[in-house]
């Protein structure tokens, strides 16, 4: 483990913490404490990453931030973070994802849209921002449930609320501008959404 590996860490609630990996070195039959939550807040995603990477965040109302992961400076493990992304009352994250990780953001609602937009149309903010819309929310898309950095070569899979789990090339899926909603992924019965 170098000095230079982080664990990158990012909750609903848009707060954010980087811990170097050299903390978690001894892990205890208990466990360790690795983030000090809010009652109202839950950890989302964690990655492994190195200091000099970009973090998106993508919000189920549709909003996106992309800053440097340099913004958040460095603290222990029983710490509480920083303001990564400020929320709107009734919005939380759904995704973090590292800039590197693909050349397109990929992002489904819960009602079976989605899209890639290519990484290079957001740019980079400062920490604590708004951020940007990245998805156009109605009720016809419903809200984010998820977003994937993504590359052309890539598959994935999608499961909805009743275990039914289908299989997509990266490369079949619409490539459309930040302020869009997207085009149908997966057709659904009433009542079932993306999970």
């Amino acid at each position: 483990i170098n000095d230079s590996d982080y664990m990158f860490m990012a909750t609903k609630k848009g707060i954010v913490k980087k811990t170097q990996l050299k903390e978690y070195a001894n892990i205890r039959k208990t466990g360790l404490q690795a983030i000090n939550l809010r009652d109202d807040d839950e950890l989302i995603e964690v990655k492994l990453t190195d200091n000099t990477k970009d973090i998106l965040l993508v919000t189920k109302l549709g909003q996106c931030i992309r800053f440097h992961e340099s913004d958040v400076r460095k603290t222990g493990r029983s710490s509480m973070g920083v303001i990564g992304m400020n929320l709107l009352d009734e919005d939380e994250v759904v995704g973090m994802q590292i800039c590197t990780q693909g050349d397109y953001l990929l992002v489904v609602s819960e009602n079976g849209m989605g899209k890639r937009t290519p990484m290079a149309e957001f740019t980079v903010q400062l920490r604590g921002g708004k951020g940007v819309k990245c998805y156009k929310i109605t009720e016809k898309t419903g809200n984010l449930i998820g977003s994937k950095a993504v590359n052309e070569d890539n598959e994935i899979m999608m499961i909805t609320t009743e275990g039914i789990i289908i299989q997509l090339r990266v490369e079949d899926i619409s490539i459309l501008g930040r302020i869009t909603s997207g085009v149908k992924m997966i057709n659904l019965d009433k009542g079932v959404k993306v999970a």
